[in-house]
């Protein structure tokens, strides 16, 4: 039997199917039939004009990150799967600021909608800094399946961390 290190927190009947999905050895089937086709985001550059343009259409008036990359030190099992850092430096009279958003360099072979869920989750972390009511409700606007998304992805996980052992 195996351990759903990603699905903790989520009901019981739900992790009865994917364990069951999982010992049966029909996870991965449902993944690529739910999820066929992966994504040409596979440079740092290509992931900037990617996270720009959701940007662009959702938050028009928050700042651009200054940086955008994978990130090969992220991992899922540290609860990492991307980060907004925002820096503050003082120069000459003014306080400039300025931020980065790292993503966890496994989404290059995630499917595009799991980088977009990953890629959304940040870019709400420029309006809102905490994981409260109104971030998720910000997510949600600018990815409507944000939750299923995040659910899925987290299968994902647990069927990447099955293959490796």
């Amino acid at each position: 039997m195996s351990t759903l290190n990603y699905l903790q927190h989520y009901p019981a009947a739900l992790l009865s199917q994917v364990r069951a999905l999982l010992d049966s050895g029909q996870l991965g089937g449902w993944l690529a039939r739910k999820y066929p086709e992966s994504h040409d985001v596979q440079t740092d550059k290509a992931l900037y004009q990617y996270v720009s343009e959701i940007k662009q259409r959702y938050l028009k008036n928050a700042a651009l990150p200054a940086k955008v990359s994978y990130d090969s030190q992220q991992h899922p099992v540290k609860g990492t799967l991307g980060t907004n850092t925002f820096v503050s430096r003082v120069q000459g009279g003014k306080l400039k600021t300025k931020n980065e958003i790292r993503i966890a360099a496994l989404f290059r072979d995630a499917p595009l909608p799991f980088l977009r869920m990953i890629v959304v989750h940040e870019l709400a972390h420029l309006k809102e800094k905490d994981h409260n009511k109104a971030f998720y409700q910000l997510c949600c606007h600018m990815e409507p399946d944000y939750h299923q998304l995040e659910f899925d992805m987290r299968v994902w996980l647990t069927w990447r961390e099955s293959q490796a052992a």
